[in-house]
């Protein structure tokens, strides 16, 4: 369906964005990846999280997480070491989630000082009474870092992660570039066609039932690991990201999720992990590779929004759940 045949308003807000697909593989150190080795100088530090850590009384052992999930089952939870929180225990090293080259990615953002690979990090514990989540981002030049001497054979990691979906199935990536148009609500778009776009919605729920096509699950920003384009708000609305350096209006870098497709977003799914003889989201086929591939989960199964600065991408990003 094109979605300009239907709402043509939406061709000035047409933007591209780069769906990276991923499935689980063996990705390389100068691959673009989701849960592979970094591209990483062994005379580098590693990043590491030096605030105070949510106290923890159990976790999986990552060999355990990758032992089980080879098998189809599920790794067995363990005491932590010590009785002391994980804080207590000193900074905890970022698990790596993803790095992506600009020579791979369509459309990546270029870094500061001309770099062209960005490393996507996360905290694997919690803060605060809110659980909150910390994230780091780097940076690099890849051919510069490519020349390095020796590379990291192996990151520093901690013994236990509190949650199986801490750990990054190792994936490769298959970039597709697609049309994106905004999330529909509040002032995202003139007001008169976010009422088209609703009363369109509600006919073709009256017409097709509940595999009907929407704007927004079908049409306008398709869901899982992508770069560029538009952000979704479908936990909390649209949201005004200015950066808190300059007050420039920030732009979306990538989008990190959990889930490459749901039964909201079933039209979205590649025609290879369709059966060509089933309707809807019972047409998806493939199981946790195609629908979970990464193993990740971002929030309650939410999408975390990186967005950059376009005045000085050495500014620093700010992360959004939504």
């Amino acid at each position: 369906m094109s979605v300009e045949a239907v709402f043509p308003e939406l061709a000035p807000h047409r933007a591209r964005t780069t769906r990276l697909h991923p499935r689980p593989g063996r990705p390389g150190a100068r691959d673009s990846h989701v849960g592979g080795p970094m591209l990483w100088p062994a005379d580098e530090p590693w990043p590491l999280c030096h605030e105070p850590h949510q106290r923890e009384t159990e976790g999986y052992a990552p060999e355990e997480i990758r032992s089980a999930r080879a098998a189809g089952g599920w790794p067995r939870s363990r005491p932590w070491p010590r009785a002391e929180s994980s804080g207590d225990d000193g900074p905890a090293p970022f698990v790596g989630l993803a790095q992506l080259f600009r020579r791979d990615i369509p459309g990546l953002a270029c870094g500061p000082d001309g770099a062209d690979l960005v490393q996507l990090f996360r905290c694997p514990f919690t803060h605060g009474p809110h659980l909150e989540r910390r994230y780091h981002l780097r940076w690099r030049r890849a051919a510069q870092t490519e020349q390095a001497e020796r590379l990291l054979a192996a990151p520093p990691q901690v013994p236990l992660l509190r949650w199986e979906h801490e750990l990054p199935e190792p994936c490769v990536l298959h970039p597709e570039e697609v049309d994106t148009y905004p999330w529909a609500e509040d002032d995202t778009l003139p007001p008169s066609l976010i009422a088209r776009i609703d009363a369109w919605d509600d006919a073709q729920v009256a017409e097709h039932g509940s595999d009907a096509p929407s704007y927004q699950d079908d049409l306008s920003i398709p869901p899982g690991w992508r770069v560029g384009g538009y952000p979704s708000w479908a936990s909390t609305g649209p949201m005004v990201i200015d950066c808190a350096s300059c007050a420039t209006p920030m732009e979306l870098l990538l989008t990190a999720e959990g889930y490459e497709m749901d039964g909201g977003s079933h039209s979205w799914a590649p025609l290879e992990d369709r059966d060509p003889l089933l309707r809807g989201k019972a047409s998806i086929r493939g199981g946790v590779p195609v629908a979970r591939p990464t193993r990740l989960r971002f929030g309650r199964d939410h999408d975390l929004h990186v967005f950059v600065c376009p005045a000085d991408p050495g500014h620093a990003p700010r992360w959004v759940l939504a």
